[in-house]
Parts: C-alpha cells; structure tokens; sequence
C-alpha cells in the first residue's frame, strides 16, 4: 500500500463532503441562525449524525477489518459467512434499538437536551424532529459495515464519497428555504434520513463485488461473532472518544440559549481538518497494519506507524495555528451572514479558538487507537477513553455554572490531549511503537515550517481585516484567498527543507 497516494484518494472525497457539509451549514446559519429552531434541529441531527461518526470514520473498522481480515485469509466463503452474520446481528440489534427509542423519543429527548425542559416548545420540536431523523442510524451503521468490507479490500473511494449524498441532498433542500419558512427543519429532518437510506443503496452496488447479502436470522453466535462484539462495543468508544465529548457538551450546553448552535458551528470547522489528519490516515493505515503484525514484520509496521503520526501531525498542526490565530475571521467570513449575527459568530469563534487548541490531540487519539486496534486490542483505548470522558465531565459541569458554554470546548481538548499523552506512554512502554531515528528531526522540520507560514497567515489577516470585516459581503473570498497562499507557502517551505518528501508519494508501506 502507497500510504500518501491512498491517503490522498480518501482525503479527496473526504474533503469535497466536507466542502458540502461547509456549504449546507452556511445556508443553515443564513436561513435558522443560532435561534431556538436552530438549536432544536442541531439536537435532532447531532443524535444521528454522532452514530454516524461513531461507526463510520473508522470505529466499525476498528472491530471488523482485523476479524475479517483474518477470515479472508481463509477464504472467500468464510469471510462471507462471517460477514453475513455480523450484518444480521446489526439488523436486529439496530431495528429494535430504534423501534424503543423512537416509542419513548420525548424521554430520550429529555436526557440527551435536559436544558430544553424549560422551554416546551423548543423541546416538542426536537422531539418531532428527532423522531424523524432516527431512522438514519439504521441505515448509516448498515452502510458502515459496507464501508469496512470495502476498506478491508483497500478500496476506499466509493466509502469516502458516500456521505457527498447527504449534503447535496440538504444543500437542494435549503434551496427551497425562503418557500419552506419554518417548515424548514421538518423538511431538512425527513432528507436527513432519505439520504440515509440512498447511502445505504450506493454502497450496496460497490460491495456487491466482494459480499453478497443473506438475510437469514438463524444463524449462530459462534466464538468469532462473539469475538468481533466484545471489540466493537470498546472500539465505538474509544475511537468515538471526540464525538461523545461533544455529544456530552451538547448535553450540558442544552441549559444555555444557543449554546448548541454555537457549538455545532464551531466543530463543523475544525472537523474538515480532523476528517483528514485523524480519521483518514488511520482509516487507510488498519488494513495494510494489521496484515504485517499478523506476519511480524516489525520493520513496515515501524515505518508505516511512524509515516502515520508524521503526516497527522503534518496536517493538524498548521490547522491548529490558523484555528488559533483567525478563529474570529474564519467563523465570520464561513457563517457570518443572515440570522447569523455578530454576536453569534464571536460566541462560536471563542469556542472554535479552544477547539483549535486539541486539534492535533483529536488526531493523535486515532492514530495511537488504530496502532492498538491493529493488535485487536479495543479494550485498552476504551479505558483511557473512559477516563476522557469522566474528565470531560468533570471540569465541564464543574465551572458551567460560573464559565457558560465556553468550558464545553475547553474540557474536551483538556481529556484529549489527556487521552492521546496517555496512549502515546503505553503504545511506547508495550513496545507497540517506537520512534525511527530520524521522526525528531522531521517533526522539527513541520515545526519550522508552521512558524513561517503562520506567521504569513496572522500577516495577512491583520493587514486584511478591513476586507474581513463582519459587514463585508466579500469577505469569504479573502479568507480563501489568505489559506490558499499560506497553504501553498507551507508545502512549499516543506519541501524546500524536506519536512514533506516529494519521493514519499512513490513509497510502499
């Protein structure tokens, strides 16, 4: 496997959904602003779409790639009925699981968004808005478990593009919104899970080539399958640490207005990043580790662990500086237009600021978790992950009270770095991972060529910031405009030092 050539495959759809998912959360911020609807259709959409990161940006194959990988070596026939069996076992646990959810949503409702039971009708539309959108979970999580067989072939393409359908399909209906007026978040909630469904469909066609679907529900929970969910459980946490950290701030921001908007905008930003530097990387890199533990071949497992950590932080530490530097223009030129008023974007700009700040950690997290996940160790991420969250939890509900919102952001990249140090010293002290001799020098290289591009960047921004002004309907192409030539910079002092090797592309990990 050419780890930069797959990585950049991946990271192309990757980033053109993200792209889209920016598109359909700048006419959600024009049409629905940081106002009572807004926050009542982020908590309706945030229940899915946090199932969805939870299975599909690498925890489903967190559990499955190595087990299915092991049956494929036995033979086509055997990895397909051990496939079958986990896909009929999802199908039952997923259909009841949502059949009991959406009976008592209004409980449920209550408990994911306690801070709603002061305002009844905020809280009797996310209850209708959820119950609408919760059937996307059956359908992503089936859509997922296509993705990780494709992902167990090294095919990653088709996986990475199937969420474009749910932002197009969103971005069409927004067209719509001035028609729609406050039908709106109805209408978005009943797309969200259509869309699920023709995910489903897309990805079905792709892994027709390497899975054919049985449904037959009596089969037998043989010691594999048993196997395969004793790890799925602790790999859907541990991996899915950041979401539930968020998901958990949701849960607390709930009891301040707007709170949950102002979130939402300020993660869909450095998520773009995230998606690539974290979950791209040890997306493509499971399958190709798994394969040389399973042979001992601890010089690739060396190089490709190391290749991995380097390029995660390659890309997650110039998105952290400029997060940090121009959160305040980034957010307002991205959202900062119609009911999204200037107040809202400096709300959402402190939290992204804090965001920025655990950037690299949210990164680290998954690449530490994918060197264990390879050894079909899940239980040992989900405990420090578990200790992530209780920190989380801790410091949140702690100074909420006295802070607001704002030590929502600052508690998750407190237990992330927490969560990523801690793995970093068991990965090393197992002798899971160590460092090549020249992984300090190359670091320090990324380092050097961060300060000078960031440096550039806060030039820019600072010499620019008539034209990024608040008021100016122009300022999101000056925003491009000054990431475009501080990114180019970047790579090309990169290269000019070797902190990025043009030959890397043509290596074989």
């Amino acid at each position: 496997m050419n780890l930069i050539k797959s990585t950049s495959t991946f990271s192309l759809f990757v980033l053109l959904s993200r792209v889209l998912g920016y598109i359909r959360d700048f006419f959600i911020a024009i049409y629905l602003g940081s106002g009572p609807l807004a926050d009542a259709f982020f908590v309706a959409f945030r229940i899915p779409n946090t199932f969805r990161r939870l299975f599909s940006e690498g925890t489903f194959n967190a559990a499955f790639v190595p087990s299915y990988s092991a049956e494929l070596i036995k033979g086509k026939k055997s990895a397909n009925l051990f496939a079958n069996t986990i896909f009929n076992l999802l199908l039952l646990v997923l259909f009841f699981t949502i059949l009991i959810i959406e009976i008592f949503m209004p409980l449920f409702i209550k408990i994911i968004a306690p801070g709603f039971l002061n305002n009844p009708e905020k809280l009797n539309i996310a209850i209708n808005l959820t119950r609408i959108t919760f059937p996307f979970l059956l359908f992503i999580s089936l859509a997922s478990f296509f993705s990780a067989i494709l992902n167990s072939h090294n095919k990653f393409a088709a996986a990475a593009a199937a969420p474009i359908i749910l932002n197009i399909m969103l971005i069409i209906c927004l067209l719509y919104a001035e028609k729609l007026n406050y039908d709106l978040v109805y209408y978005l909630s009943y797309t969200v899970t259509f869309a699920g469904a023709i995910q489903f469909i897309f990805l079905l066609i792709f892994v027709k080539k390497y899975f054919i679907i049985n449904i037959n529900f009596n089969f037998k929970i043989n010691k594999k399958v048993k196997n395969f969910f004793s790890k799925l459980l602790p790999s859907i946490f541990s991996s899915g640490v950041t979401q539930i950290n968020i998901l958990v701030g949701t849960i607390i921001a709930s009891f301040q207005a707007s709170a949950v908007s102002y979130l939402y905008y300020a993660d869909r930003i450095y998520q773009i990043n995230l998606a690539i530097a974290g979950i791209v990387i040890g997306t493509v890199i499971l399958p190709n580790l798994s394969r040389h533990i399973k042979n001992n071949n601890s010089l690739k497992t060396i190089q490709l662990q190391n290749k991995a950590l380097e390029l995660s932080l390659f890309l997650s530490l110039p998105a952290s500086l400029a997060l940090m530097v121009g959160s305040e223009q980034v957010t307002s030129a991205l959202f900062g237009y119609g009911s999204f008023d200037q107040v809202s974007v400096t709300n959402s700009a402190k939290a992204l600021f804090y965001f920025s700040l655990g950037l690299p950690a949210f990164s680290l997290i998954k690449i530490f978790s994918t060197f264990l996940f390879a050894r079909n160790d899940t239980k040992t991420p989900f405990k420090y992950s578990l200790i992530s969250v209780i920190l989380n939890l801790i410091i949140s509900l702690t100074f909420f009270p006295q802070v607001g919102f704002i030590i929502i952001p600052i508690a998750t990249t407190i237990s992330s770095w927490f969560n990523g140090i801690i793995l970093l010293i068991f990965v090393t002290n197992k002798k899971y991972f160590k460092f090549s001799s020249n992984f300090v020098m190359q670091i320090t290289k990324i380092i050097f060529s961060n300060l000078i591009a960031i440096s550039v960047f806060y030039f820019l921004i600072s010499f620019l910031s008539r034209s990024l002004d608040y008021f100016n309907n122009y300022k999101f192409i000056f925003i491009i405009f000054i990431v475009l030539l501080t990114f180019i910079l970047y790579i090309g002092v990169s290269i000019i030092i070797k902190a990025f090797k043009i030959s890397d592309i043509n290596l074989k990990y």
